[in-house]
């Protein structure tokens, strides 16, 4: 009994030790964002402050962030859907016709670094003068999310009965025909799941928008960067343009996360 006693108190302890690491920087994140930049720096005042709106003020009217927040909206859904429309249809096709090269250059795919390439894309998106627009944006976003929507499903695919497939085929059906109809239908926990993720993805992704974006389609996680200057930083308005990115996302995960567990997890098992 006091072996269980101290092994449970030992994995509560070190579960609150994780949470808390996890959560302090966010909770410092949003008191943060509501103290103007002196009372962050005071340590008295850490707890008990005044708070503020002015740094969200600044935000939303002097840093023209609401054009940021529909930057970030459009190219993270635009670059999903098509992910989608692709990696579906891809994903299906490599799972039950058993293309183990086509699979294993999508697994390279997601393996490879985005940010390894970023000069080639630079260059060759120069030459098309497309650089600056959101369709090289959701080019770049869909480079790198349509392996991940593709290693998901071929996944989640291997996992259904081919049985329904071939009752369908016997009927009459062809194989795009048993995939709209049949498969589809079954693979929308798996579908939800990819989508979920990639646009999480698109959201957060700095380094793409950064090099390839311009100061009129340039995303949330680039314009967070306006308030860092080379002679000071406006701590208060980073903290509160930080909160605008991230709490969305948070939100999202808080509401889906039992959408992309049983997504991920649904695939586990043939049959």
């Amino acid at each position: 009994m006091k072996q269980r006693t101290g092994y449970k108190i030992f994995r509560v302890g070190a579960l609150v030790l994780v949470v808390l690491s996890l959560v302090a920087p966010l909770l410092w994140m949003v008191s943060a964002s509501f103290k103007t930049n002196v009372d962050i720096y005071d340590s008295s005042k850490a707890l008990v402050f005044t708070p503020t709106l002015a740094n969200y003020d600044t935000v939303f009217q002097q840093a023209n962030y609401l054009q940021f927040v529909f930057n970030s909206l459009w190219v993270a859904f635009a670059a999903t859907l098509l992910s989608l429309i692709l990696g579906v249809p891809a994903a299906y096709s490599m799972s039950r016709f058993n293309m183990k090269k086509s699979a294993l250059v999508v697994l390279m795919a997601r393996v490879i670094p985005g940010v390894s390439l970023l000069v080639p894309w630079y260059y060759v998106f120069s030459n098309l003068q497309m650089i600056g627009g959101f369709g090289v944006l959701i080019l770049s976003h869909m480079f790198v999310s349509l392996p991940l929507i593709v290693y998901i499903m071929m996944g989640y695919f291997d996992g259904l009965p081919e049985e329904l497939e071939e009752a369908a085929l016997v009927d009459g059906l062809t194989h795009i025909g048993a995939f709209r109809r049949i498969t589809l239908p079954l693979s929308v926990p798996g579908v939800a799941t990819a989508g979920i993720l990639s646009f999480i993805f698109s959201w957060n992704n700095f380094m793409f928008a950064l090099v390839l974006a311009s100061g009129n389609t340039k995303t949330l996680p680039v314009a967070i960067f306006d308030f860092v200057g080379y002679a000071s930083i406006d701590w208060g308005g980073l903290m509160a343009a930080t909160t605008v990115v991230t709490l969305p996302i948070m939100v999202i995960a808080l509401f889906v996360q039992k959408y992309i567990v049983s997504g991920l997890t649904a695939g586990a098992t043939k049959g």
